[in-house]
């Protein structure tokens, strides 16, 4: 009997993840190593699966500051098309002499009008003009005050500032061996207080000649602390009541084993808990190695320091 199918009959799995337990039509990992699930959607049409919302708080900076300047540039270029359809003698103040100029001057005018700047050179003088550029502003005001919201949510939303290991290491653990990884808060003065830690490991066994997917939650060799001042690692104890209990390498890959981690805390500067997940695959397990000391005393003896560079770094035992 081979070691999986011998846990299949030694433990009993937990069947609450929110996962399937069937490995058919399951691709590569359940959860990304920045802790989104590994799943997209389909099915439904676009405006049904996607929370605008929620992609504008949660994309990457860059990325939203330049989707503001495009949406900016976009409802400009909008609105100088309909004033050129209108005719420039609907404006009064232009002073370019060639048909590129003028659709630069217009450009700028709408948007002075769009960000309610109005410089005053450029006027609309007929009653379309006039209307749309009223219009143009209502449009700027809407658009500002959806934007001072969305910077609003980015920059108040509780983060919990984890940054996890590369690697879960297997290594010697007093006496026997143990699962381990490691994590900080990387922010200065932003540390997380009541923190708990859920480590659970999914793997695939067969059953009554089929391959499923079975969860274990992992017990821990502490699963709670009061604060997370310095960097935590994570172990779990591999003994005979361990899921884990005699696996080799080979038996972590061949069971395409993966370890789900959850970690939330309170964190005080939102005044909100706060959670972070990532995960481990059997491709990201190393057997006999040992974490190296990422914290060290400062040279006048007062303060210790932690050294965030280190965080991934490990010796081979």
């Amino acid at each position: 009997m081979s070691i999986l199918s011998r846990l299949n009959s030694k433990l009993k799995s937990n069947n609450d993840t929110g996962f399937s337990n069937s490995s058919d039509g399951i691709g590569g990992r359940f959860i990304n190593k920045d802790g989104s699930f590994n799943v997209v959607k389909e099915g439904a049409s676009f405006t049904e699966r996607v929370s605008l919302y929620y992609n504008m708080l949660t994309m990457p900076l860059g990325k939203f500051l330049l989707i503001i300047l495009v949406c900016f540039v976009v409802i400009n270029l909008f609105f100088t098309g309909l004033y050129l359809l209108l005719g420039t003698e609907e404006l009064t103040g232009m002073i370019s002499s060639n048909l590129t100029d003028h659709v630069k001057e217009v450009f700028f005018f709408s948007a002075q009008t769009l960000t309610t700047v109005g410089y005053g050179r450029i006027n609309p003088v007929g009653t379309m003009a006039s209307s749309l550029a009223s219009l143009e502003a209502l449009c700027g005001f809407l658009g500002f005050a959806i934007i001072t919201g969305l910077l609003y949510g980015r920059f108040s939303k509780p983060q919990a500032y984890l940054r996890f290991s590369e690697n879960a290491l297997i290594a010697p653990y007093q006496g026997i061996t143990g699962l381990m990884f490691r994590f900080i808060s990387y922010k200065e003065n932003h540390n997380l207080t009541d923190l708990e830690v859920r480590v659970t490991l999914g793997i695939t066994i067969p059953e009554n000649g089929k391959e499923l997917f079975k969860f274990y939650t992992l017990p821990l060799e502490r699963s709670k602390v009061d604060s997370l001042v310095m960097n935590w690692t994570v172990v779990h104890p591999i003994d005979e009541q361990s899921p884990l209990f005699g696996f080799s390498e080979e038996d972590i890959k061949t069971s395409d084993a993966e370890i789900y981690v959850m970690v939330r805390g309170f964190d005080d500067v939102f005044s909100n808990t706060v959670l972070q997940r990532t995960s481990y695959r059997f491709n990201e397990m190393v057997f006999n190695a040992k974490f190296r000391r990422m914290y060290r005393e400062s040279e006048d003896g007062n303060t210790t320091i932690m050294e965030l560079d280190k965080l991934n770094d490990f010796d081979v035992l």
